[in-house]
């Protein structure tokens, strides 16, 4: 059986025309194009759905019996197509990102008042999470785009930078190292360090710019304590426990805490900042919005 869309609304149009040439008008085609869909329906049905009474149609039980549920799929069908149509036009459905904290705090307040403002229909789900947990979102499909440094491994995703960051030093107000126009990795060393937890990305850079001194000759730092997020570790530093290492992304948020960051040189350490996004399939309208939205603001 192939009934199509246009066959049903032929019918239940007819059926409540009773006319072939009334229905032919509001569905604007031609009486044949009308007369054909409706013999078409019956043969694939296998029986006749109206029978005539002078000059108008009437419905043969069969008819009556199936014109309600023919409605019903229309009405189904209909409401199916606005859904879609009102996605595709922003104005039903959800853009679900993630974003590394900083990126979160720092960037994504405006980016979002934004696209709220253009589309302020779509439902906006956002996870802040750290680097990891980014790539993990994205990559399992709990998120359309991810907002974060570019990973050592990029699996299956794609990557689109939209800028550098550098790491800057965090020390508290008044620390001997604030007059410095410039920190040295060295310098750090020197005091007690607080790092971000094992396994993170930012840990893994910031042990490989201590290396590097450490290999000429120069000491290691002093670790005093690690903590699994960049905020904690900027209440840390305000406490006056140490000193600490990270993206500048993260200095406006540090300096809120009365915090004090320096350009960090010998090594200058750089990392791409950008959005992740799956390599296989489309983004959602809402998705591919807000992702013209962001490579707009950052050219």
């Amino acid at each position: 059986m192939n009934t199509t869309i246009k066959q049903l609304r032929a019918f239940v149009t007819v059926a409540r025309t009773r006319s072939l040439a009334e229905a032919s008008a509001q569905l604007h085609v031609s009486q044949p194009a009308i007369s054909i869909a409706i013999r078409s329906l019956e043969e694939s049905l296998g029986g006749a759905l109206f029978s005539r009474d002078g000059r108008q149609l009437v419905l043969t039980p069969e008819g009556v019996g199936f014109v309600e549920r023919a409605q019903q799929l229309l009405h189904n069908w209909d409401n199916t197509l606005d859904a879609v149509q009102q996605r595709f036009r922003l104005q039903q459905g959800q853009l679900s990102i993630a974003a590394i904290p900083a990126f979160a705090l720092n960037q994504l307040p405006g980016l979002l008042k934004q696209f709220h403002r253009q589309h302020p229909d779509i439902n906006i789900v956002l996870e802040d999470i750290v680097m990891e947990g980014v790539v993990n979102a994205v990559q399992e499909g709990r998120a359309e785009l991810g907002f974060s440094f570019r990973p050592d491994d990029l699996g299956n995703l794609g990557f689109t930078p939209i800028g550098d960051d550098r790491f800057v030093a965090v020390l508290p107000e008044g620390h001997k190292l604030q007059g410095k126009k410039v920190v040295r990795w060295q310098d750090l060393a020197q005091e007690r360090f607080i790092a971000m937890n094992r396994g993170s990305a930012v840990r893994r850079w910031t042990d490989a710019a201590f290396a590097q001194n450490a290999t000429s000759g120069e000491a290691s730092p002093r670790l005093l304590c690690e903590a699994s997020q960049l905020s904690t570790i900027g209440r840390l530093v305000q406490s006056g426990l140490g000193v600490s290492a990270v993206p500048n992304l993260c200095a406006e948020q540090m300096r809120d805490y009365g915090l004090v960051c320096k350009p960090l040189a010998e090594p200058v350490v750089t990392h791409a900042v950008g959005i992740l996004a799956r390599e296989a399939g489309a983004l959602s309208a809402p998705a591919q919005a807000f992702l013209a939205l962001v490579l707009d603001a950052h050219t």
